[in-house]
C-alpha cells in the first residue's frame, strides 16, 4: 500500500486510512496486501510463505482469512460511512494447492441489500489456477440513535 488515495469508480486503492486500520491486525500478520477496495470489486494478495501447513501447502484457513478480509472490506464499502459490517457466514471450497509465491483474491458481489451483503471470493495462484472459492455473508449494522 502507498500513502496515496486513488479512486477508480467505486474503488479506493491503497488508502493510508486503511493502512492505519490494518496495522497490528491479522491482515498485517498474514501479509495481506490490499490492492483495490470497492463494493463491486475488492482485490488483495497474500504470500504463501509463512501461511503454510506442516506439509508445505498454503493452509486452507489462510485462504479463508484472505477471503473473509476481502469480502468484509467490500461489504463495508457497500454499507457506507456510519455503518459497520460483521461476517455472519463464511464457507470455502479448496480446489488445488499452492506451495509458493503469492495468491490473489478477488471479491465480487452476489447480493447487495440494505441489511446483508454476500460476496464470492475467488483465490488464484501465480499461474492463475483457482485454489479456493469462498462465499461470505455480512450483516450491515445501522447505528441506533
Amino acid at each position: 500500500m502507498t500513502d496515496n488515495d486513488t479512486t477508480q469508480g467505486d474503488a479506493t486503492v491503497a488508502s493510508p486510512v486503511i493502512a492505519d486500520l490494518v496495522r497490528g491486525t491479522l491482515i498485517e500478520r498474514m501479509g495481506i496486501e490490499l490492492l483495490e477496495i470497492g463494493a463491486q470489486r475488492t482485490v488483495g494478495t497474500m504470500p504463501v510463505e509463512g501461511n503454510t501447513q506442516p506439509a508445505g501447502l498454503l493452509h486452507g484457513g489462510a485462504s479463508v482469512v484472505l477471503a473473509e478480509t476481502l469480502g468484509s472490506l467490500a461489504a463495508q464499502a457497500h454499507a457506507g460511512e456510519g455503518r459497520t459490517v460483521v461476517g455472519i457466514e463464511v464457507g470455502a471450497t479448496h480446489h488445488s494447492a499452492a506451495r509458493s509465491g503469492i495468491v490473489t483474491g478477488v471479491a465480487t458481489p452476489l447480493h447487495l441489500g440494505r441489511t446483508t451483503a454476500s460476496y464470492e471470493i475467488v483465490v488464484t495462484d501465480d499461474r492463475g489456477r483457482r485454489t479456493c472459492t469462498a462465499r461470505l455473508t455480512c450483516l450491515v449494522l445501522v447505528p441506533t440513535v
